[in-house]
This record gives structure tokens, sequence and C-alpha cells, in this order.
């Protein structure tokens, strides 16, 4: 589905609740793959598995691998920056390949415009509740190979499985809704 031009999903997670407001006209082909992901519930019970103080917290894969995997290669077409990673603006993380976006995004915690030259198309930000993602489990840092916090590729295998037995203190998102679009 095409998403509203505005609208607002509210996240309901273990730390509290944010809400993030997209905006189409930023990053169109991101816009309305979130919107369809929150539409239909992919991101209730995922964990934020990638937190890094002071840079950005990331989510998205799904702890159920089947349904992550029905989604891991549906890939979208790239989207030129039009705003910029600052603080509490949401992206969708990608590889060095174009058209790599597929469900993972993650929220800046600071200023992280180095990331605009790269491509990270904001899709919209945080404009309630940025004091509940600040709060989210950093202790586990960047994920394996090069650091201790959990690999991807077991999330994708694994899911929550993986996730509760080995990163027990990772936040998650319990449920995330559309709020009001227009």
């Amino acid at each position: 589905m095409t998403a509203p031009e505005t609208f607002q999903a509210r996240f309901e997670t273990s730390k509290g609740t944010f809400v993030v407001e997209a905006h189409r006209q930023w990053a169109p082909n991101g816009v309305d793959r979130f919107y369809n992901l929150v539409e239909n519930g992919f991101f209730d019970d995922v964990r934020f598995f990638r937190v890094i103080a002071g840079f950005m917290a990331q989510f998205g894969i799904n702890g159920d691998p089947e349904i992550q995997s029905a989604w891991r290669e549906a890939n979208i077409q790239d989207d030129p920056v039009v705003t910029g990673n600052t603080r509490g603006r949401v992206s969708f993380a990608q590889t060095s390949m174009p058209n790599s976006r597929s469900t993972q995004l993650f929220i800046n915690f600071g200023d992280n415009s180095r990331l605009d030259g790269m491509g990270f198309a904001a899709i919209g930000e945080v404009i309630s509740g940025m004091d509940v993602v600040d709060a989210l489990y950093s202790g586990y840092g960047e994920g394996a190979p090069g650091g201790s916090g959990p690999s991807q590729g077991r999330i994708q295998e694994e899911g929550n499985a993986y996730l509760e037995a080995e990163f027990a203190e990772l936040d998650y998102i319990e449920r995330a809704t559309i709020s009001g679009g227009n």
C-alpha cells in the first residue's frame, strides 16, 4: 500500500512508548515500506538488537525466522537523501550495495550526518518519547563478529529464541501501530 503523506507510528516498548512521524516526501519508497511493516504487525515482539550509545538503536529483524525469511530478500529501491541523519531521525539500514534496504531501521542518537553521503535517507523522526529511545539497553554494543552483541545471521536463522537465551537484556517492541495520517 502507498502510505499517507505523513503519519505517526506508535511504538510500545519494554522501556515505554515513543512515536515516529513519517514523511513520504522525505523518502517515498522507505516510508511506504515502513507503513506496510507497521500495518502488518512486523515489528511486534522485535528486539533492538544493536544499540550503540551515542550513535544509534537498530531494530527490524522479526523474531520468527519464518516471517523474517519471507522478507530477507524483499529489498526496496533507494531514495535520495532529502533530510539528514540527526538526533531522533529514523532511517533504513542498508549495505554498501544499491537498493539493499529491507526491514531494518535505526534511530539516530546524535548528529550522524556523515551517513547522508552514504545514502541513508531519513524516513521520519521521533516526535515524542526520545527519552525512551535514549534508555534502550546498550550494554552489548556492536554486533558479532566485530563486537560482543548479537549476530544478525543468527537472529535471522534462530529468531527471538537465540536473543532470549543469549541476550536477555535487550529491549523490544511490544507492539507498533499506525496512530494517525493524512
